[in-house]
């Protein structure tokens, strides 16, 4: 299993919206880098979805439920898509500050390559940020 971070703008689409949703199309994504991250998830994967924008925090886990496919909406055929079932959401946001603030946190690529929407996570980070949240 792999471990990723996916970012969306919470006015854009929430965590709380794919809670109520149940399972989303994670599209809209026109970045090489983040496309090929795309490719890489595998069915099971686990997902931290983060808040970009205002909020700058982590607010749950997906999990991959369906590996990657074409986007629908991209006539060039370069862009994919993947699905996502929301897993739950945390007793509390992790936010960005303190992500800087942790050592182990400190080579993570949401600190490195700030604009990539979608990027792995190592499974010690995933699951000191899963365990520091409960």
């Amino acid at each position: 299993m792999n471990c990723w971070l996916v970012k969306t703008e919470p006015e854009e689409y929430s965590f709380d919206e794919l809670l109520s949703d149940g399972k989303v199309i994670w599209d809209g994504v026109r970045n090489f880098q983040a496309r090929n991250n795309l490719k890489a998830m595998q069915q099971g994967d686990q997902v931290f979805v983060y808040h970009s924008g205002k909020s700058r925090e982590i607010l749950g886990i997906a999990e991959v439920i369906k590996e990657y496919y074409p986007d629908p909406s991209d006539k060039t055929g370069l862009w994919v898509v993947v699905e996502l079932k929301p897993v739950r959401k945390l007793n509390k946001p992790f936010a960005l500050l303190q992500i800087k603030k942790e050592k182990l946190l400190s080579k993570l690529p949401l600190l490195k390559q700030s604009r990539l929407s979608v990027m792995p996570i190592g499974k010690d980070e995933f699951n000191f940020i899963s365990s520091y949240m409960g």
